[in-house]
């Protein structure tokens, strides 16, 4: 395989990828990360995650490039990244004894190929007490991911279920990208 090229800046995804075994590089893509008016949500983390690829490719046209996003959608409504607590408080409290679906798309380019996949997961949130919302809220946890949780840490606590790949709610669909990195 040529050299691998990461285009995220997210320490989670890095840890993945190195876990599967790949040897890579990290380069951050700088894009607009605007949703579209009435995009879908998997037509959207898709884009982003081909645009954060081609960008990085476009520097580096011998590597294969690795893009990925990652959103939350309850009810249609898309929660990315908070980017203020209160915003978290109310993301969280929405969350809060519902069913929601975590989406991530992943896109490889290379020089001869691109390849794209959305990987979709549903996540089932208990009820989250006063007590343990302030507790989070006060750990800064919930700001850098999208929905305002992260699955790994202390918000596991109110996740009885899931439907779907776990590393996808993550931030990185482990077995999907392995198969869209295979052969290149």
């Amino acid at each position: 395989m040529s050299k691998l090229i990461l285009a995220s800046a997210s320490p989670r995804r890095s840890e993945l990828l190195a876990q599967a075994g790949y040897v890579f590089e990290v380069c951050p893509a700088h894009i607009d990360e605007t949703r579209r008016d009435d995009e879908d949500p998997s037509a959207y983390v898709a884009r982003l995650a081909l645009e954060k690829a081609t960008s990085i490719h476009a520097q580096h046209p011998e590597a294969i490039v690795l893009g990925a996003d990652t959103t939350v959608v309850l009810n249609g409504e898309v929660l990315n990244k908070p980017q203020s607590i209160e915003e978290a408080e109310r993301m969280l409290r929405t969350l809060s004894g519902q069913i929601h679906q975590v989406h991530t798309g992943i896109a490889v380019v290379s020089s001869n190929a691109q390849r794209t996949h959305v990987e979709t997961t549903d996540v089932t949130f208990a009820t989250i007490s006063e007590e343990e919302l302030a507790t989070y809220l006060v750990s800064g946890d919930s700001l850098d991911k999208a929905g305002a949780y992260g699955i790994q840490g202390y918000a596991a606590r109110w996740i009885p279920r899931i439907e779907g790949d776990y590393f996808n709610v993550m931030g990185l669909p482990v077995a999907a990208t392995v198969r869209l990195l295979t052969g290149l």
